[in-house]
């Protein structure tokens, strides 16, 4: 029997503008779609502001903890776009302008006939050694250095960077799930599902409410890497559903014969 591969990713996310709400994060979702489709799993997100130290920081606490780590924002032409500078210093390494980087910005704002002002050749820098993610949007490329994969806030642009990452990821087995109907709320199965998670460890079962009109109802979910396990697992919690269903026509009977 082949042993499940398991790759894990976290993600960091960096700006002033997600944290205050004037930016509405739309990368992370994206992340977690194309990665789960990809047999790699995203254990864990970071939000911090436009803070070096803050940056620093996390980005240390996550590059040694998960085999990927990918950064959106903060690589643009402003003061506070400072996600360079930060990586450079978490990996002690020298925050240069990057050769290569700077002759596709010059071509490219040579051909739009703008000016490659000091702004714009700031989105040539990156740490000493950093390989390119290509920019098919508008250019200034990404980088990769060690396990982490930076790249630009702007969700075209991160997308287009993220399409280009993947195929070179090294990807695990991939996560299936079932989802299945609950009638009932949370408070009335929460006891026998927990029993019958602790006797599936290898699922991961979820349970999600939903109030619609006057009742609560849920979506269970139960996800693993064996379709046997899942189906196993999902077998019980319809025999769960059952079973209340059954506990309650028999209370509902006894009350209409009192």
């Amino acid at each position: 029997m082949s042993q499940d591969i398991v790759v894990t990713a976290a993600m960091l996310a960096i700006g002033d503008e997600l944290l205050s709400g004037r930016t509405k994060d739309k990368n992370i979702g994206h992340l977690a779609d194309l990665l789960t489709l990809s047999g790699i799993d995203l254990k864990e997100v970071r939000i911090v502001a436009d803070d070096e130290d803050a940056i620093v920081e996390a980005l240390n606490a996550l590059r040694g903890k998960y085999d990927y780590v990918f950064t959106s924002g903060g690589i643009g032409p402003t003061h506070d776009d400072i996600t360079a500078d930060a990586i450079s210093k978490a990996f002690g390494l020298p925050c240069e302008y990057d050769e290569a980087a700077m002759t596709l910005l010059a071509e490219m704002y040579r051909r739009r006939e703008m000016e490659f002002t000091e702004a714009r050749q700031r989105m040539a820098r990156m740490p000493r050694g950093a390989v390119h993610i290509a920019n098919p949007v508008s250019t200034a490329p990404g980088f990769i250095i060690g396990n982490v994969y930076v790249m630009a806030g702007v969700p075209q642009v991160f997308q287009a960077m993220v399409d280009n990452v993947l195929p070179t990821l090294r990807t695990g087995t991939p996560v299936l799930s079932l989802a299945i109907a609950c009638p009932y709320g949370e408070g009335e199965i929460g006891t026998p599902l927990t029993a019958i998670q602790k006797a599936h460890p290898e699922t991961s079962i979820g349970s999600y409410p939903r109030y619609i009109g006057q009742k609560f109802s849920t979506e269970i979910v139960v996800r693993g890497r064996s379709q046997a396990v899942i189906d196993a697992a999902g077998a019980e919690v319809r025999e769960m559903i059952d079973a209340i269903g059954r506990r309650k026509d028999i209370a509902e009977n006894h009350s209409a014969e009192a």
